[in-house]
């Protein structure tokens, strides 16, 4: 194979083992989910419990997903990534990504059976899809389920263990599908160097684009027009910015518009997040 040799580490820096987690997806989520407690009245110590369970579960799909990856990201030359710039072993990423896995299992059923495995589900699904699952057809799969189940298990952990209505967990598999066919475009081609055929690889980046962008359409319109009664201004005006910006997203996949359709990918996640944490002020 063809790529940037791997130096020997003799002991991996923080800064390394951060990297690996794929931080800013990591925190992202985490802070959502932390977000979403405080805005569904989850009392600050369970607050609390599902930010460290969230991230932990986090840190262990990023350390898996760079420990299982290693060779094909040689194979590569993906100097971003920490183990190809001879920073860390594989061997410790492993070792990481179990530990932080088994915290992460701890701390979710520390907050109950019903929302514990609701988190967990995220947890396993991104587990599923590094083992696997991310070459196949049915690569979005974990991102359906697991962005499904996430404010599902954090809507659980309020008081009185409260079902969460059917639109938010239908809106986070919207945006987690979306997210994995917005994550998976910058990798395209080399994923099919190295033999990885997921969803997007078949769909091809402009079919993706435009199907990225109708889902975090429908996750607008859902998270809107979800809740009952009608909604609030802010929900319509949300939509105004919604429409205009998913036909825009939709052109992501073209060269000439690639530069318009970034923020209008942007802007609709954070619209949608936005809704999400609005959405989980309306349970109260």
């Amino acid at each position: 194979m063809v790529g940037v040799p791997a130096r020997a580490p003799r002991r991996p820096s923080v800064r390394a083992l951060v990297l690996a987690t794929h931080a800013p997806p990591a925190v992202a989520v985490t802070l959502v989910a932390t977000l979403l407690a405080v805005t569904a009245q989850v009392s600050p110590g369970r607050v609390a419990l599902v930010g460290m369970a969230v991230l932990a579960g986090q840190a262990s799909i990023g350390w898996s997903n760079d420990w299982l990856d290693a060779d094909r990201d040689r194979a590569v030359a993906r100097a971003d990534k920490p183990v190809v710039q001879g920073a860390v072993d594989p061997a410790v990423l492993r070792s990481a990504a179990l530990a932080s896995a088994a915290v992460a299992v701890v701390l979710s059923l520390v907050l109950g059976w019903v929302p514990g495995l609701l988190l967990l589900a995220l947890v396993a699904s991104g587990w599923a899809y590094n083992a696997g699952l991310k070459r196949t057809a049915a690569s979005g799969l974990p991102y359906v389920t697991g962005f499904g189940a996430l404010p599902a298990g954090v809507v659980a952990a309020a008081p009185g263990v409260p079902a969460a209505p059917w639109w938010l967990p239908a809106a986070g598999a919207a945006l987690g599908a979306a997210a994995h066919l917005a994550n998976v475009a910058p990798d395209i081609a080399d994923d099919l160097a190295t033999g990885v055929r997921g969803l997007p690889h078949r769909l091809g980046a402009r079919r993706s684009a435009v199907v990225g962008a109708v889902l975090l359409g429908a996750a607008s319109l859902v998270l809107v027009l979800g809740p009952a009664g009608p909604p609030a201004w802010w929900g319509w005006a949300g939509l105004v910015l919604a429409v205009p910006a998913v036909a825009v997203a939709a052109l992501a996949g073209t060269a000439r518009f690639r530069r318009l359709a970034f923020p209008a990918v942007l802007l609709l996640t954070v619209l949608d997040v936005v809704l999400l944490l609005a959405g989980g002020a309306a349970l109260t």
